[in-house]
């Protein structure tokens, strides 16, 4: 969302600001009155108007059961913009922080027997709300699965290390090598009525959907961490013509096909804004996609492109818009 759309529900006050682990930090965020806070539920986020002005989203980490207070952990990202730069370096106890209500795009499904959470450095943070939530219903049995480089990066260490989790939690180091990256087939192999939910870097989340190509539909979920952060570096302007609009737009290298055909009146559904939900799949007409999503499977991304995330490779795009 942009700034121009933002309008803040709550203004909440910081309670707590730390680092919990190498460039993450835990915000704890309360009412300034100290009454409840709205109701969310795992896999929530939180959009959120940094000191820098920007807004970023934000997954909510702590128990869905907790009323007077909202977590959120922020990774300070070397290539950041502002937004969790401004988040680590400014943002103290006792500041008012502007966000939003919550929202879900990542929710748990009511129908999995079983559910296996599997996270990669950040991503842990929608991730342990449902096990957290998971944990105290005793609504379902749970595996968690957390993948980072080493120790020092691991956020929430000292308590998924405690003997209260130790049964449900795998933790593995692969020290920055792919080559030591955890083999999740054994995991993957048989479905057994479980549901996935996967959060992490994109090279964990492709290895997660290649190899659950043979579970049910419906049945492995994929949250995208850190879509506003994304290294725009190497992007490049291009032109996206909108046919049922009569209309040819320029998509600059720091924005987004959907941010920009918005901003000139064409309506556009989305919810997630990182490519993993498919609420704003739109007809390709023409032109060659830089897919950046996790939903279009090989044989749909010649006619189809999610407008969130993903760019041109050819000059120009022709939308169903």
């Amino acid at each position: 969302m942009s700034l121009a759309t933002f309008v803040p529900a709550l203004q909440l006050r910081v309670a707590d600001a730390r680092e919990i682990a190498r460039d993450i930090h835990l915000f704890e965020l309360r009412a300034a009155d100290g009454a409840d806070l709205p109701e969310f539920t795992p896999g929530s986020h939180l959009e959120v108007l940094t000191p820098a002005g920007l807004v970023r989203k934000y997954s909510l980490c702590n128990s869905a059961f907790e009323r007077e207070r909202y977590q959120i952990a922020v990774k300070r990202e070397a290539d950041s913009r502002g937004g969790s730069a401004s988040m680590a370096e400014a943002l103290k106890v006792g500041d008012t922080l502007p966000v939003g209500l919550p929202d879900n795009a990542f929710a748990l499904s009511s129908k999995a027997r079983q559910h296996l959470l599997i996270a990669g450095g950040i991503g842990i943070t929608p991730v342990l709300a449902m096990a957290r939530w998971l944990k105290d219903s005793g609504e379902g049995r749970f595996k968690l699965v957390y993948c980072t480089r080493d120790a020092a990066g691991t956020a929430f260490l000292e308590e998924l290390t405690s003997p209260e989790w130790r049964a449900q939690v795998t933790l593995h180091h692969d020290g920055g090598d792919p080559e030591q990256a955890l083999d999740l087939w054994p995991l993957l192999e048989n479905p057994k009525g479980a549901h996935v939910y996967c959060c992490g870097p994109r090279g964990l989340m492709e290895a997660v959907r290649d190899m659950t190509g043979h579970w049910p539909g419906g049945s492995v979920h994929f949250e995208s961490f850190g879509a506003e952060n994304r290294d725009t570096r190497h992007n490049t302007p291009f032109t996206v013509r909108l046919e049922r609009s009569a209309m040819t737009v320029t998509v600059p290298a720091d924005r987004s096909i959907l941010d920009v055909v918005r901003e000139h009146g064409v309506a556009v559904p989305s919810s997630c804004e990182s490519g993993t939900c498919g609420s704003c799949r739109t007809r390709l007409l023409a032109g060659q996609a830089e897919h950046r999503d996790m939903v279009l499977m090989p044989e749909e991304q010649d006619d189809n492109i999610m407008v969130c995330v993903s760019r041109a490779c050819s000059d120009e795009l022709t939308l169903d818009l």
